[in-house]
């Protein structure tokens, strides 16, 4: 019998003689003896199993004759333009595919990390475990789409009878279904793996406050319009691109402990061409309609609708050159988008803080000892690998929004509007009426 087998047996044995003695005693010695076998359970934590190498063989005979540090520069280069040229095709197909597309990267990052706790403990076959997950994913992403579809499609709804029972309940259903999960999850525990059990309670949750919340953050910024997804998420690619470019051919000096390809000199690299790229990149989508006006759904003809005037942020306006810069440039005023100003504030946020998402991720990976999350894609590991710092970007965008931007959206004030019965709608109408002649704009004699 092995020392591992032995051990167990002996604690088995010390377990049963403890079921013998006092109640006051047995409850402590059962906590105690519980507590050691969940540190030896930890101790004996396997380790995850590297990730397979799922390059196409095309590329391996390809590049067969290269230096294993020249032929991860081309598989990630030609894998790296192959998703630009899709994440582009998509954005040709419109705002739905796009919400699709951050649904689907919800879905795969989810499966990710949670099949890495699942493959570190998964030899105490815990019950339950991989079935709540998901349906705890379930359960989330139907409140926060719900909620999207109750604030964005309301008039939709309403034509819809079988749909406002949903709507006029959805929290309180939203709720029901997360209690029944929760008491899924207390019925599911077992003796020798309580605290463990709840090491993966507490996992689930964190993995779905990580993707969830944040691209449902991500669908919110789309709705405010297609500059508000495109320019944050293309200066996090171009930080990672013009990182990753600088530091392969001009890196020397290590930037962190953590993640030990980065380099000072990539960073500051890829900085300066992400804040470049940014300003650049927003003059080209100011022009056109589609990408600066806000997603809406017209009911009518059931699809989403970008048409609209731009507001002052996508208007050409002057601006005088400081005087530094006038020498050099010969100008004295320029002419340009307001947005332009707002995209400096979201480059350098992609290129100070949005690597910490990728140091963050890192030390997540060496916590359990794995190099990629997934095997996903050639050369980059797995899609969570590639958009760690986009969550926190979304975060940060929706903040920024709401704290500089956002304000009275008389479209949707209407389109709430519409759903009020008769009676309120009179109300309302009686109410603005007052205001406005109080105000003067309307001649108090004017008939309503």
């Amino acid at each position: 019998m092995s020392a591992r087998r032995r051990r167990r047996a002996a604690a088995d044995r010390e377990e049963e003689e403890e079921e013998e003695e006092d109640g006051s005693d047995r409850e402590v010695d059962l906590d105690e003896g519980l507590v050691d076998l969940d540190l030896r359970n930890d101790l004996d934590t396997p380790d995850v199993p590297p990730p397979t190498d799922s390059t196409p063989e095309i590329l391996k005979r390809a590049l067969s004759g290269l230096s294993t540090r020249w032929k991860n520069w081309w598989i990630r280069g030609i894998l790296t333009l192959a998703m630009i040229s899709m994440f582009f095709l998509i954005i040709y197909m419109g705002s739905f595919m796009l919400m699709l597309l951050v649904l689907g990267i919800q879905v795969k990052c989810f499966h990710e990390i949670i099949t890495i706790g699942y493959r570190v403990y998964h030899s105490y076959d815990l019950p339950w475990f991989r079935s709540l997950s998901w349906y705890f994913l379930l359960c989330v992403n139907y409140f926060f789409y719900g909620e999207t579809v109750a604030d964005y499609f309301g008039t939709f709804v309403q034509r819809r009878e079988q749909l406002q029972f949903l709507i006029r309940y959805h929290r309180f259903i939203s709720f029901a279904l997360y209690l029944a999960g929760f008491c899924m999850f207390v019925l599911s525990l077992v003796k020798k793996h309580y605290r463990l059990q709840f090491y993966m309670f507490a996992w689930t949750h964190v993995t779905l406050l990580i993707t969830v919340t944040q691209s449902h953050l991500v669908i919110q910024n789309l709705f405010e319009g297609m500059i508000w997804f495109l320019v944050p998420i293309s200066s996090v690619i171009c930080n990672d691109i013009a990182a990753y470019i600088f530091g392969f051919f001009f890196g020397r000096t290590p930037l962190i402990k953590l993640s030990p390809k980065k380099t000072w000199e990539g960073f500051i690299g890829g900085g300066f061409s992400t804040v470049l790229f940014g300003f650049v990149f927003s003059y080209f989508l100011a022009q056109h309609q589609y990408f600066v006006c806000p997603v809406e759904y017209n009911s009518e003809t059931n699809r989403f609708v970008t048409e609209c005037e731009p507001s002052e942020l996508f208007q050409l306006k002057k601006y005088s050159v400081p005087l530094l810069l006038q020498a050099v440039l010969g100008w004295e005023t320029v002419n340009m988008y307001p947005f332009q100003m707002h995209s400096i504030a979201l480059s350098t946020f992609a290129s100070l803080i949005g690597p910490f998402g990728g140091f963050f991720a890192s030390g997540f990976k060496r916590a359990f000892k794995i190099k990629d999350f997934a095997d996903t894609i050639p050369g980059h590991g797995g899609i969570m690998d590639r958009f760690d710092c986009q969550y926190l970007m979304a975060t940060f965008v929706h903040v920024y929004i709401t704290s500089f931007i956002r304000g009275p959206n008389p479209s949707k004030v209407l389109k709430q509007l519409l759903v009020l019965q008769p009676e309120q709608q009179l109300n309302v109408y009686r109410t603005l009426k007052s205001h406005l002649v109080e105000k003067g704009i309307l001649q108090p004699s004017l008939r309503g």
